[in-house]
């Protein structure tokens, strides 16, 4: 009975979908952005997995097949830049420099606070590509070196986090500019900081698509080299 139940790719679809509901309805009775309904949903998947004695293996038959849609789901993110392609050519090379910039600074930073703290190598390449998209971070993590499973943890936890304080933080800075709203979310927290952005506004949610791409470019190029000369 046991395997009849969890032993299926089903399992993995339904109770990942299932925290996920939960989440949400959490979210919008408390409009705490604390309660953020992936943060929710992942401790939700990880006590049932704990209290029920299920081998990740098993929940991973399903959970993997979502997880191969999160590439087609970053390419999708592409359709609000379309609707704002003339706020793109407007603001073409601030919009490109503060991509840059923003990516370079998100693994520098990596870098310096890693070997400050004294963190193992291995620890270190696998955070580096913490700001970027997932399906990126774990590949660019492969070629460091790194652990994918590290880089996907950083990644999800930089993601909550931007999604939860980058509101809080554009307010303090009273950073007004929706485009730079828009790029320091994308850049700094990939998709699920995007979804927050989308929330902001249209043109938010446009430029931190679009940044998600440029940081994910750049990371691939810089990453190597940089951890290279450290």
């Amino acid at each position: 009975m046991r395997d009849i139940i969890f032993n299926t790719p089903f399992f993995g679809i339904i109770i990942s979908f299932l925290c996920f509901e939960i989440g949400k309805r959490i979210f919008v009775r408390t409009k705490n952005p604390l309660f953020n309904p992936l943060l929710i949903a992942i401790i939700l998947v990880i006590s049932f997995l704990k209290v029920f004695n299920v081998p990740l293996e098993e929940y991973e038959l399903g959970g993997g097949i979502i997880g191969f849609f999160l590439a087609p789901a970053t390419v999708a993110l592409g359709l609000p830049l379309y609707r704002q392609f003339d706020t793109l050519k407007k603001n073409f090379l601030p919009i490109m420099v503060g991509s840059v910039i923003g990516s370079i600074t998100a693994i520098l930073s990596v870098i310096v606070f890693g070997k400050l703290l004294g963190v193992e190598k291995i620890l270190l390449v696998s955070f580096i590509p913490k700001s970027i998209t997932t399906p990126i971070g774990i590949e660019v993590s492969k070629y460091l070196g790194g652990l994918p499973a590290i880089t996907v943890f950083a990644i999800i936890v930089t993601g909550v986090a931007g999604n939860i304080f980058a509101p809080i933080v554009c307010n303090v800075l009273k950073i007004k500019s929706p485009v730079a709203r828009g790029l320091g979310i994308g850049v700094s927290s990939h998709a699920v900081g995007t979804a927050k952005a989308m929330e902001m506004g249209e043109v938010e949610g446009a430029m931190s698509a679009l940044s998600i791409v440029i940081a994910g470019i750049v990371t691939i190029f810089l990453a190597p080299l940089l951890v290279s000369l450290v």
